[in-house]
């Protein structure tokens, strides 16, 4: 397999703007390392954070153009460094431990007075990453589609990409992430009151683990996805299993299925929908739900606030991970399905520290496995994009910045 080609983050122009915008990012950022319980060290020797000597530190090897790069873009610039090298968490800190203090105050990292210019710096979304159908398909196959090799180098053996759902309360030493993985799958398919016979539609096929889960249930299940590559392990998957029989795998947006559906599900799969397309996302599950039925959502989640603040600027996770990516918040999604549904949540749990695990344990294994990933054509850039991305998430939900929740879904009965 040749190299992979990722956007690069090492082009900085030149500019006096630039240096200037620099220097103030610089004065901005030690500020607000002087306020966290972290360490961070400059070549020349000079130390700046609020922690003790036992605190996650922060190594800065390239300062200028650590600050070129943030200054250019505060949202994306930081991830741009570490993919360049130019910073690195120390030796004995992880990464994610570091970057949890940051995710804990991110709301009010940036002083009052600096905030306003936040329009100034923001990035507006491209309008390529609108997920109309053929914006959803290349979003969809540009993260989905690199690799199904690359993604069992680190997944449990059900091949399951969201969170896990472990047994009790952190910590969860001894659990091992295929149950916990089996766990969250069974447990959606019995918030959807999938039994023996149940027709089942499902929204996200992922590698299949959930469509054979049903299937051995004795559910007919449709199952329709927009990466070519999941789909191919899907029916060989599967296939394997015995469930031809009961599983239809589908290359197929969900707003052209048709038919009625006992119970729908879908896992981690709302996060790509898009805000302008939430409307027609519940109404197409309302509409495809047989009378009686249930839908069963695993979402991703954060406060409403911040994702109103956000919602409209380009990040880095939507420039190198999720392109078309956004995510919802409990009121969003409570707000959508009674506008422009019958729907109404009933039902809702919450486990956004199992996510925290769940993304820990991912990236343990891909950088355990990097020998046999880079020998699939993925460079070190990659590879510190993608530890960046596992570990910036797992600070997220660490944090509680960010949450995740399995939801119920019915009718309203007035």
């Amino acid at each position: 397999m040749s190299t992979v080609s990722q956007p690069s983050p090492f082009r900085i122009p030149n500019l006096p703007a630039l240096r200037l915008r620099a220097g103030i990012t610089q004065a901005v950022v030690d500020r607000i390392l002087d306020s966290l319980p972290i360490r961070a060290t400059y070549p020349d020797g000079t130390q700046r954070g609020g922690g003790d000597a036992q605190a996650p530190c922060l190594e800065i090897l390239r300062p200028a153009a650590l600050f070129e790069r943030m200054g250019r873009n505060p949202k994306i610039g930081l991830g741009e460094a570490y993919m360049a090298g130019d910073w690195k968490a120390a030796e004995h800190t992880d990464l994610a431990d570091l970057l949890t203090p940051f995710a804990q105050r991110l709301s009010t990292l940036v002083p009052k007075p600096l905030s306003r210019f936040r329009a100034v710096v923001d990035q507006r979304i491209p309008h390529r990453h609108r997920n109309t159908p053929t914006g959803a398909r290349d979003n969809i196959q540009a993260h989905y589609d690199l690799s199904n090799d690359l993604f069992a180098g680190f997944l449990d053996p059900t091949m399951s990409y969201s969170s896990a759902l472990f047994n009790g309360v952190p910590p969860f030493t001894g659990q091992s992430l295929e149950d916990a993985q089996s766990r969250k799958i069974e447990a959606v398919l019995d918030l959807a009151d999938v039994t023996a016979g149940s027709r089942l539609l499902e929204i996200g096929t992922g590698w299949g683990a959930l469509a054979i889960a049903a299937g051995r249930r004795g559910a007919h299940v449709t199952s329709v996805t927009l990466s070519n590559q999941q789909l191919d392990l899907a029916r060989q998957r599967v296939a394997e299993a015995g469930l031809s029989d009961h599983v239809d795998l589908r290359l197929q947006d969900y707003r052209s299925v048709r038919g009625e559906y006992d119970g729908i599900v879908s896992v981690e799969m709302i996060e790509a929908v898009g805000e302008e397309f939430w409307p027609e996302y519940f109404a197409t599950l309302d509409g495809l739900l047989a009378p009686g039925g249930k839908i069963a959502i695993q979402a991703i989640l954060m406060e409403h606030d911040r994702m109103v603040a956000t919602r409209h600027s380009f990040g880095w996770i939507q420039k190198y991970i999720f392109p078309g990516g956004l995510i919802p918040s409990m009121r969003a999604i409570e707000d959508t399905t009674a506008e422009h549904s019958r729907l109404q949540v009933v039902e809702r749990h919450h486990f956004g520290r199992h996510y925290a695990e769940t993304l820990r344990r991912w990236r343990d294994d891909f950088n355990g496995r990097w020998p046999e990933t880079h020998a699939l054509g993925f460079d070190e850039t990659f590879r510190r994009m993608w530890e960046f991305y596992l570990a910036y998430c797992e600070a997220g939900f660490a944090s509680g910045y960010l949450d995740v929740a399995q939801l119920r879904l019915a009718r309203r009965t007035v």
